[in-house]
């Protein structure tokens, strides 16, 4: 039996419950509108699985997506193959489906190791892809032929740095008189009390106010930049900018990274010197240490070139965290959810990329013996 429908724009032959649709003319929504109707005279017809002719289609829009949404919504087999591509594209966005035809939990062990493994690809490349056009970016800004505003770069330099120093100062000048009363249980055995002060100077110098700012910045700085990133990502804020020919590294990226970059080294001074006060106060305080004496040790006791290795490491911990926090908000989903992930993800990869890079420094020191 064969049964013949039609509506503005399409008509539909019915036989054995399989219907086939002829698409043809323009679909234009401001010229023609959606016939809300169409979905209830194909399933009066009987059908049940729907296919398509487009070969005499015209122009179209978001009409023939709302027509074809309506059709398939309305409960029956769904063949897409006869609609054009992009169209077909169209309806998995309209209806959120996922690209992956095979869920997670459905894949075998190997599936999921190769999977894994392709992700682990695809991550790298992205994070090679962001500090090249770092560098290159940068090397724009030293050349002054960047686009990035001094207002931000302003911005950004007093968010990472100013506004840092309460936690900085806290944190640092603790450490500095846990690390004087820690040495002082051990040291005091020897009656060598005033060797407190050379352990509090190379400790802090050498590894712990590089260390312990770096945890604080990729805490307190990185976890924004992830959350700001993520939250702008999910109210498409970046899509305008790429829209509307903006270049969103410099505006977004480059700014974050130049100025934590710029500012970690500052800090990390800073660390150093409440940290020797930190200890200094509980040494004079606590241990009967002269304030000479405890001067003089640490005067003799830190080089120049702890000093060099502790910059360094500084630099290279800022430009770790503002690339770890800028890729993770750029990556985000566009969900609320996602802005907290975000933000988790950026302070764990952070802190981790930190301990890491920490450890080579102390292997790469201690070959070169400084």
């Amino acid at each position: 039996m064969t049964v013949t429908s039609q509506g503005r724009g399409w008509s539909a032959t019915v036989e054995n419950a399989s219907a086939v649709i002829v698409l043809s003319g323009d679909w234009i929504a401001r010229k023609g509108g959606v016939e809300p109707e169409a979905a209830s005279h194909v399933l009066a017809t009987g059908a049940r699985t729907l296919s398509f002719n487009a070969d005499r289609l015209g122009r179209w829009d978001s009409a023939l997506i709302a027509f074809l949404s309506s059709l398939r919504d309305g409960g029956m087999v769904f063949d897409e193959a006869g609609l054009p591509v992009t169209a077909r594209q169209m309806l998995a966005l309209a209806s959120g489906s996922s690209a992956s035809p095979v869920p997670p939990q459905a894949r075998s062990i190997p599936e999921r190791v190769g999977y894994w493994a392709l992700s682990i690809r695809d991550e790298a490349g992205e994070v090679a892809a962001l500090v090249g056009t770092a560098c290159l970016r940068g090397g724009a800004v030293l050349r002054g032929h960047s686009s990035m505003r001094g207002r931000d770069l302003l911005e950004h330099l007093s968010n990472a740095g100013i506004a840092a120093l309460p936690i900085v100062t806290v944190v640092n000048i603790l450490v500095g008189g846990i690390l004087a009363f820690v040495g002082a249980v051990q040291l005091r055995r020897f009656g060598a009390d005033v060797y407190v002060a050379s352990m509090v100077g190379v400790a802090v110098v050498r590894e712990m106010a590089a260390l312990m700012t770096a945890i604080i910045m990729a805490g307190r700085t990185g976890g924004a930049y992830a959350a700001t990133l993520a939250t702008m990502q999910g109210n498409e804020e970046i899509d305008a900018l790429r829209a509307f020919g903006i270049p969103m590294f410099d505006v977004l990226i480059l700014p974050r990274i130049v100025a934590l970059t710029a500012m970690m080294p500052i800090l990390y001074l800073y660390g150093c010197l409440v940290g020797i006060l930190g200890g200094f106060v509980v040494a004079v305080l606590t241990l009967d240490v002269s304030p000479l004496s405890y001067v003089a040790e640490i005067r003799a006791a830190v080089s120049g070139g702890q000093f060099i290795l502790g910059l360094s490491k500084s630099v290279v911990f800022g430009l770790l965290i503002a690339l770890v926090g800028c890729r993770v908000g750029l990556r985000a989903g566009r969900g609320a959810v996602a802005v907290g992930q975000a933000a988790t993800a950026a302070v764990v990869a952070g802190i981790v990329g930190i301990i890491v890079l920490d450890a080579v420094f102390a292997i790469c020191a201690r070959a070169l013996g400084v």
